[in-house]
């Protein structure tokens, strides 16, 4: 039965793709896992091609061309998803800045908690970031706080992208008319997730910064986010027709 899907997007991330995928494929539970590749000049892809024998039916890739930004990369995998039947669909980052071990953790707060959406969350228990430079610390942290007050949502690690979807709340959303690409795609799915009325449950990580690879975090992802929040606060939000 294909139940959890772990999608984790990819540019550029020959030194973590083959580690990622070995240490989620080891994890209890059964988690298949879908690369989005946005056409990577260092040979990601054929690194996840490499393998797909030996994880035969359980690892799969979408080659995209050009880097066509984080939101429709998840956009393009939620549909998959939702094509192929999975329950659980779990956002995660390719670097082991999101512990795999806590994907269980995630998947225990929908499917035993109730939850419709879970959170890893780096804030909702004090600061739980390690080895990251102060000032990128804060932009997210004030991120996240700026998200919180303006949108009204009571979550408080808006920005993040470690998170487990049930299939309620992606069959529900109208994916078609999410607006944002960059970061602000995962504040913009909370808060529809939020407004359709889904729970939402918060569960304590701790983030650490990549060793290996290069950050694709920049000060105009975080302004797309944030003077997008201004219009997402007046929008209506409805589920998806039929």
């Amino acid at each position: 039965m294909r139940e959890k899907l772990v999608v984790i997007p990819t540019y550029n991330e020959k030194e973590n793709i083959e580690k990622i995928i070995r240490v989620v494929m080891a994890l209890e539970g059964d988690f298949n896992i879908l690369i989005v590749d946005d056409g990577s000049p260092d040979g990601t892809a054929a690194i996840v091609k490499g393998l797909q024998n030996e994880f035969n039916e359980k690892l799969f890739i979408i080659e995209r061309e050009g880097k066509l930004g984080l939101g429709t990369a998840y956009i393009t995998a939620f549909k998959w998803a939702m094509e192929r039947g999975y329950k659980y669909v779990f956002e995660m980052d390719a670097d082991f800045s999101h512990n795999p071990s806590d994907l269980i953790r995630l998947y225990n707060a929908c499917s035993v908690d109730g939850a419709d959406m879970s959170i890893g969350s780096r804030y909702c228990k004090g600061v739980s970031v390690l080895n990251w430079p102060i000032g990128r610390l804060v932009m997210s942290y004030f991120a996240s706080y700026y998200v919180r007050k303006v949108l009204r949502m009571k979550v408080y690690d808006c920005t993040a992208g470690f998170v487990c979807y049930s299939d309620k709340v992606l069959n529900t959303i109208d994916l078609d008319k999410v607006k944002m690409k960059g970061y602000g795609f995962q504040i913009e799915m909370k808060y529809t997730t939020y407004k359709l009325g889904f729970k939402i449950k918060e569960v304590p990580i701790i983030f650490a910064d990549r060793t290996e690879g290069t950050s694709k975090m920049s000060s105009g992802i975080f302004g797309e986010a944030f003077w997008g929040v201004f219009a997402m606060r007046f929008r209506k939000f409805r589920p998806k027709k039929g």
